[in-house]
């Protein structure tokens, strides 16, 4: 077979728009949307299709004959191959439009909702924003290892990533870049196993916890705790198993987040952006005052160490917190003002028992909405009801199924992920009988 057969269809295409998974949206000439990722709105482009559907392809960039309005060159060093950034190399004001478009055509495409764009506040850091970060280690035979985040558009390949990487905040890429040195020849100092998932989130004080997800025997764990200064604590998932066990270091780290002092085991959750997600958790409290008063009844779904719920009960709500991890409850429960009740368990059992509520506070993982959920509130439907998304698809999902009790009553966006497109999404909905 001649190589000519091999070669792959190509084409010159004009990039209109971004897609939620950051690449570019353009035309082949027979009309085939086709994606493309690292380019930018306005591009003109030459493109080899690399892969082919009924009513879309898949393409890579092979030569930017002409550059869109809003095309920068990527900061980052690793930029070229690595898929922990998606629109990096567009201006970050374009970025918060595409963010914006996405959200709009989201709620339109799947909810049935005609929604102007949303209004994006950005993040007060373009770069170096994120206190947790999740890596891929993998070790590759003869004491080689590669760590880090997976290559764009070849996600079983690892780029491997230094402290270079403009993500995470200053002190989590100084101890990324410690642990890498401190680890040993086939990271033998970590626990075994070919592939680990590796998490490191730093607290407010400087302190970093390390999550180790996957593998065997524990490593050495001590010793890596004295080799990398800011490093708190080690905690460890072996494969298969569903809890986590802390391997070296505190139990606990303090973490000031807003007006709150919390104490935060390894795997509790917070938002990764602290200085985005501030202004985020400053307009649901705003909305969730318009909506209460004292002796007000709320609910706070998702609500994980129970920030809502605490501030809420002390301008004297009666509120209930729902949330499935034992460790987030456990510190709710430990620091609850008078007022606030905190109940370990699934949002889509727990709900029925905490309603009625003159608010109701959703704040669900990238999946959305468990079904029985909306259902639970389309049939009890609180005055208000606020839904804090990290997923646009999820989210229009969700309204689509809200819809017959519910109307939208605002919309706004925060980015606390820079230079890809994930975007926070506080959408406010009224009863529709009120």
């Amino acid at each position: 077979m001649s190589a000519a057969r091999h070669r792959p269809e190509e084409a010159i295409v004009e990039i209109r728009g971004i897609a939620a998974g950051g690449a570019g949206v353009g035309r082949l000439p027979d009309g085939c949307a086709v994606f493309v990722q690292r380019t930018a709105p306005g591009d003109r482009a030459r493109v080899a299709v690399v892969e082919r559907k009924r009513r879309w392809a898949r393409a890579e960039l092979r030569e930017l004959l002409s550059p869109g309005p809003h095309r920068r060159p990527a900061p980052c060093p690793h930029y070229d191959r690595c898929g922990g950034c998606t629109i990096e190399h567009i201006d970050y004001p374009a970025q918060l439009g595409i963010k914006a478009t996405i959200v709009a055509e989201a709620l339109r495409r799947i909810g049935g909702l005609d929604v102007p764009r949303p209004e994006v506040t950005p993040s007060p850091q373009e770069f170096r924003y994120r206190n947790r970060v999740s890596f891929t280690l993998r070790r590759l035979g003869a004491g080689r290892v590669v760590a880090g985040f997976h290559e764009v558009d070849r996600p079983g390949r690892i780029v491997d990533i230094t402290d270079a990487c403009l993500l995470p905040e200053p002190a989590v890429a100084r101890a990324w870049g410690a642990l890498r040195r401190a680890w040993g020849d086939d990271a033998h100092r970590l626990p075994s196993g070919r592939e680990l998932r590796l998490t490191l989130r730093g607290a407010a004080g400087g302190e970093v916890t390390l999550l180790v997800d996957g593998g065997y025997s524990p490593g050495r764990p001590e010793e890596l705790i004295a080799s990398v200064p800011a490093l708190a604590a080690i905690w460890h998932r072996p494969a298969g198993a569903q809890d986590w066990t802390l391997l070296a270091g505190s139990a606990t780290v303090t973490e000031q987040w807003s007006d709150e002092e919390v104490a935060l085991s390894g795997v509790a959750f917070l938002q990764v952006n602290r200085a985005a997600a501030a202004a985020l958790e400053e307009h649901v409290f705003t909305l969730a005052r318009r909506a209460t008063g004292p002796g007000a009844r709320v609910v706070d779904a998702y609500c994980g160490v129970g920030l809502h719920a605490r501030r809420l009960a002390r301008e004297g709500a009666a509120v209930v917190g729902i949330e499935l991890d034992p460790s987030a409850v456990n510190e709710a429960r430990r620091a609850a003002p008078p007022g606030a009740e905190f109940r370990l368990g699934r949002v889509e059992d727990l709900l029925p028992a905490a309603l009625p509520a003159d608010l109701v506070i959703l704040n669900p993982p990238r999946r959305g909405l468990h079904a029985a959920v909306p259902e639970t509130l389309v049939a009890r439907p609180p005055a208000r009801l606020i839904y804090v998304s990290c997923d646009p698809a999820t989210l229009a999902r969700d309204l689509a199924r809200l819809r017959p009790a519910f109307r939208l009553r605002s919309l706004h966006c925060f980015d606390l992920f820079p230079q890809t497109t994930h975007v926070e999404t506080v959408a406010e909905l009224e009863c529709a009988t009120s």
